[in-house]
């Protein structure tokens, strides 16, 4: 398993990428019991368009995780790892790689009730800095990560 930036202009990498987010986030919607979060319904072209440098966890040529993310400051937008493959390290290893790659603070945020996410980012050394409902029914916990 390889870690390396994504191209999204490479359409069968976008497709990919696009693919395991929905796959991710329907967990998710279902860990946190909110079937309203964004990515879910974001169009291929919409996640294309956004501002984000993506760093992918491929088997063969093939994405199997990423991590998208904005900055600097860096803020991570999103961290998913297909289903077929969790439990073996993958948002671990891409976080790693952000922190190698990346200086200074770093900003997260994920569905409170996400304990796997929840569990990662503090396992990271990640500080949760608050809970905030930005809808009706969808708690979402803050993290933060002081680096010099």
């Amino acid at each position: 398993m390889r870690v390396i930036e994504l191209d999204l202009a490479d359409d069968v990498v976008a497709r990919a990428v696009h693919v395991v987010g929905r796959r991710a986030y329907r967990v998710e919607a279902d860990l946190i019991g909110f079937d309203g979060i964004p990515a879910l319904s974001e169009s291929l072209a919409d996640m294309r368009s956004r501002p984000l440098r993506w760093l992918g966890a491929v088997d063969d040529a093939t994405p199997v995780a990423f991590l998208a993310w904005s900055g600097p400051p860096v803020d991570v937008d999103r961290l998913c790892v297909d289903p077929g493959w969790f439990r073996r390290g993958l948002g671990t290893r891409l976080l790693g790689e952000l922190l190698e790659r990346t200086t200074g603070a770093v900003t997260v945020s994920t569905g409170a009730d996400n304990s796997p996410a929840v569990a990662l980012y503090e396992r990271a050394g990640f500080t949760r800095t608050g809970t905030v409902e930005p809808v009706p029914g969808l708690r979402v916990a803050t993290f933060a990560l002081q680096r010099r």
